[in-house]
C-alpha cells in the first residue's frame, strides 16, 4: 500500500436522513466552508460524492440505506475534522435496545 494511503482517515456514522439527502447536504456543507476547507463536487453517483478541496485534497462521502438507518462514511487525508463536523449536523439514527 502506498504511504499516502495509510494516512487516509475513514469516519462512520448512522443517521435518519435518507442517503440522497445526505449527499445533497454534504455538497452544500462543503461548498459553504471557509475557503481553505471548501470542497466542490468532482464526481458523484447514487450512493457517493467525491469532492475536491484546496490543493487537490480529495474527500469522499458514501451513504447507503440499512435496516437501522442510513450508514454514512467519509474518507479524506486532511479533511477528517470537517467530515466530523458534517456528521454532527446529521440527526443520529436510534440505537437498538441493548446496543
Amino acid at each position: 500500500m502506498p504511504p499516502s494511503e495509510t494516512r487516509r482517515t475513514l469516519l462512520e456514522t448512522k443517521t435518519t436522513v435518507p442517503p440522497a439527502d445526505v449527499l445533497e447536504r454534504a455538497k452544500r456543507f462543503f461548498a459553504a466552508r471557509n475557503s481553505i476547507y471548501a470542497a466542490y463536487v468532482e464526481r458523484e453517483g447514487p450512493q457517493y460524492v467525491t469532492l475536491r478541496g484546496q490543493g487537490g485534497e480529495e474527500l469522499i462521502v458514501h451513504a447507503a440505506s440499512t435496516p437501522s438507518g442510513t450508514a454514512v462514511t467519509g474518507s479524506s487525508y486532511m479533511f477528517d475534522a470537517q467530515i466530523a463536523r458534517f456528521f454532527a449536523t446529521l440527526p443520529p439514527a436510534q440505537r437498538a435496545e441493548g446496543a
